[in-house]
């Protein structure tokens, strides 16, 4: 039904569809019988599916990435919908309107999105009052944090202290966004000198997970001693990758925003390649970028991704792959002998 219906909504504005649609799951929650008749159509329960990891029970691996519920305002609906855990945010201290309008672009002929967001947000003291209501849940809720856009750069290292002290009883765990391309000078602080000083501030506040999210557009080796530096200094695992800077992989792009979707499968899958070559049983992978189909999954979480996560194929396929992509894993499972999808993570790197 959904690519019946895709045609007309791709008419109308992104922003204004993700609104809707927001509207939509919103309404949808207030009704326990429409949450019931989604969890049966969409949610996969199969023992082979289960993780424990980093202390967090996932009863499947299928997460959804930062920026679709970015005021955790959908997580009861999202849940039913069959995803194995749900990543709020990108959430900021203070909120703000991101940026100025259109800032969401469609490429249809590569299955890909532009963004040029900015971190909009309700802030997080209105957020938080959001997820007191309903943790703690019943698969993993993360919090994606960065900081405000006015916030100078010498003093940005006080609004991710102060998003972990907020979120910290109302989370399972965090992930540090300082690879958005849409936020001026965030990706500086993709460095090993304010990564280690960060991470020892948080390490004191909380005992959650901490994952780290990176570009993936930074040199390969600069790249690698950042994670490196990161997991040295308490992080958990390293989320890869956010949205890109080369426009080259789309046609007409606009000159502002990141790039995510088809067009970044192919740079994503090689930086997660090396990263996993390098870190794979050192750290906690989660793979994200380009993931379209069950196949790709299978293929990230036999590169060694333990988790992976969707955003931009939801929005080309809806929200029937999250199911799609279970069961393609199952049946992967099946075909390479593997009782559990835990013996699947990293054989392509054996």
């Amino acid at each position: 039904m959904y690519s019946t219906i895709r045609p007309l909504l791709f008419k109308f504005d992104p922003e204004n569809i993700h609104a809707i649609t927001e509207k939509l799951l919103i309404a949808a929650q207030a009704t326990p019988m429409a949450l019931e008749y989604l969890a049966k159509r969409y949610c996969i329960i199969d023992d082979r599916l289960k993780q424990n990891i980093c202390g967090l029970s996932f009863y499947n691996p299928v997460g959804l990435g930062a920026g679709f519920d970015k005021n955790a305002t959908m997580a009861k609906a999202l849940s039913a919908l069959g995803f194995g855990f749900i990543e709020v945010g990108t959430i900021t201290p203070k909120p703000q309107d991101g940026n100025p309008k259109p800032r969401i672009f469609r490429f249809v002929e590569e299955k890909s999105i532009q963004n040029a967001m900015g971190f909009n947000n309700d802030g997080g003291k209105k957020i938080l009052q959001r997820l007191k209501r309903i943790y703690p849940y019943v698969i993993p809720i993360g919090i994606n944090i960065g900081k405000n856009k006015i916030t100078e750069q010498e003093k940005v290292i006080f609004d991710y202290k102060k998003l972990v002290s907020t979120f910290k009883d109302t989370s399972d765990y965090f992930t540090l966004n300082l690879s958005s391309p849409n936020t001026p000078n965030l990706r500086d602080l993709q460095n090993e000198e304010f990564i280690k000083l960060l991470l020892v501030e948080l390490r004191s506040q909380t005992d959650k997970p901490i994952f780290l999210k990176i570009s993936p557009d930074m040199d390969i080796d600069y790249m690698l001693n950042v994670c490196e530096c990161a997991v040295d200094n308490g992080a958990d695992g390293i989320i890869a990758t956010n949205t890109t800077i080369d426009y080259s992989l789309v046609k007409n792009p606009k000159d502002k925003g990141g790039i995510s979707g088809q067009a970044l499968k192919k740079r994503s899958r090689e930086v997660f390649q090396i990263l996993s070559e390098n870190l794979f049983e050192k750290t906690t992978l989660i793979s994200i970028g380009g993931i379209d189909d069950g196949e790709e999954a299978y293929e990230r979480i036999k590169l060694g991704a333990s988790l992976i996560q969707i955003y931009t194929t939801m929005i080309f396929e809806g929200p029937c792959v999250i199911r799609e992509i279970n069961k393609t894993i199952l049946e992967k499972l099946e075909e390479d002998g593997f009782k559990n999808i835990s013996e699947a993570v990293g054989k392509s790197l054996c």
